[in-house]
């Protein structure tokens, strides 16, 4: 088949799945397109990227500090109208915006301090710039959560990127090897990038898109037979297959790695069993983030490494890590928001590692260099808050909290071995909506007619969660 064919073939093949998935009785706002939008971009490559791809431009490659510096101006105004548009949609949402940022004082906290460390940074400018970036990526997901359709507006945010990216990846690697693929610098091996621009960030792709087709087919598969039943079990399981097969070409074992745990939650989470005993989830959740920290970091997991394919220095990780702390700022502030890969310590590092290297390979690394010990303490409130919220989510609403505590969970592993936790990434956009949407996605299990309830009660979820769901479960 010729590129010119199998791009027609994809593209029909790109409008079926999303009339497959259709649902009439779902009503979103047209505000959800935004976020949508969005999920797009940070799931594939930034908007200079794809004007290159349509020869309008010229994509930027960040082959020297300077460049790193001072990104693209395209993407840049970009950003700024996707904040300006959000933040005018969540002014008129303000009362269940409030609520949801009273309710999640961590995170809230977090960025705060986030701003404040632009102060401290040697590139206030560029810091304050990355700053309000990051700003967007609350800003979409709270705009997906006070969706008058808040569960259907969830299942739409995470599936219809994927309905685009996944077999676009596919496409690019088969039939536009210009585009989805590049090759190793050392070996000269083809490595496969599909519609991003890194191996590692077609694996985030599929994990976080792979554990929500899986989600949605088990979900469904548990409903009587309908035919939209039928029709949504064809897409997401179309989606799944690809997914695998672009799991084996980029070969990205941390991502497939986390996949398959999310994967094993997801499924676990549907049994009784499971979900009614609180004690055997947090045994089951700790027990694979501290088994995965023992086989990545011990020297007894050199062979599980081996059997996986990866050497024990995690692919030169270890040496990147030494690299980065040699030079690190100061260990309580960091070096500011989003600094430390900026100037003369980018120089280093690449002196010392590889040239183009602009991540530690280690989220919690990540947050510690930038924003030092204070910064990933706020990272640990942040974490445990949302742990607690999705296991009492779990306890009362069994699908909604299965998707949840796999995101949750594999965006922790995942951390251990790539950046998860840096703004506009899939891993910390999906984060943020675990930690914002509990509230939702009780008050759509029980409030009548699937009604938006804004009651006071709501409000204790950031600081007690548990109290609402019995204040919810005593009006029953």
């Amino acid at each position: 088949m010729s590129p010119d064919i199998a791009a027609v073939v994809y593209a029909i093949g790109i409008l079926v799945l999303f009339w497959l998935d259709r649902n009439p009785e779902a009503r979103t706002s047209k505000a959800l397109g935004l976020p949508i939008a969005y999920l797009f971009l940070s799931g594939s490559r930034p908007v200079s990227g794809w004007l290159a791809i349509l020869g309008l431009g010229q994509a930027v490659s960040f082959n020297s500090p300077d460049q790193y510096l001072d990104g693209s101006p395209v993407d840049r105004n970009v950003y700024l109208a996707f904040l300006l548009v959000g933040v005018l949609v969540l002014i008129k949402r303000r009362p269940d915006v409030q609520r949801i940022l009273r309710t999640n004082l961590p995170l809230v906290v977090f960025f705060l301090y986030c701003f404040l460390s632009v102060l401290w940074s040697d590139y206030t400018f560029v810091s304050f710039k990355r700053w309000t970036k990051a700003i967007c990526d609350l800003v979409m997901v709270l705009i997906v959560i006070t969706d008058p359709e808040p569960i259907p507006a969830i299942k739409r945010f995470l599936s219809w990127p994927a309905f685009v990216l996944v077999p676009l990846s596919v496409l690019f690697i088969k039939y536009f090897p210009e585009l989805g693929r590049e090759y190793n610098r050392w070996t000269w091996l083809p490595a496969y990038s599909g519609v991003t621009e890194t191996k590692n960030e077609l694996g985030m792709l599929c994990l976080i898109f792979g554990l929500a087709s899986l989600w949605r087919f088990l979900s469904e598969y548990r409903e009587p037979a309908t035919k939209v039943r039928t029709r949504q079990l064809i897409a997401h399981g179309t989606i799944l297959l690809m997914v695998f097969w672009l799991f084996w070409m980029a070969n990205s074992m941390t991502s497939l790695s986390c996949f398959l745990l999310g994967g094993v939650l997801i499924f676990a989470a549907g049994l009784p069993r499971f979900y009614q005993r609180p004690a055997f989830v947090h045994f089951a959740v700790s027990g694979m983030i501290v088994a995965s920290a023992l086989v990545l970091f011990s020297g007894s997991g050199g062979g599980v490494l081996s059997t996986m394919g990866r050497d024990p220095t995690l692919t030169g990780r270890t040496e990147i890590w030494n690299a980065v702390l040699s030079v690190s700022g100061s260990p309580l502030l960091g070096t500011g928001f989003e600094s430390f890969w900026l100037g003369d310590r980018i120089t280093k590092v690449w002196a010392m590692t590889m040239k183009g290297l602009q991540e530690a390979h280690n989220g919690y690394l990540e947050v510690y260099l930038n924003l030092g010990w204070i910064g990933a303490g706020l990272l640990c409130g942040i974490i445990l808050a949302g742990y607690r919220n999705v296991t009492e989510v779990l306890r009362y609403d069994a699908q909604a909290g299965s998707l949840m505590l796999a995101l949750f969970v594999t965006t922790m592993v995942y951390s251990f071995t790539e950046a998860g936790f840096r703004m506009t990434t899939l891993t910390w956009i999906s984060l943020l909506l675990v930690v914002t949407a509990p509230w939702t996605c009780l008050d759509q299990q029980y409030t009548p007619e699937g009604a938006v309830n804004t009651s006071a009660g709501v409000d204790v979820i950031g600081v007690g969660v548990d109290a609402t769901f019995h204040s919810v479960e005593a009006t029953r």
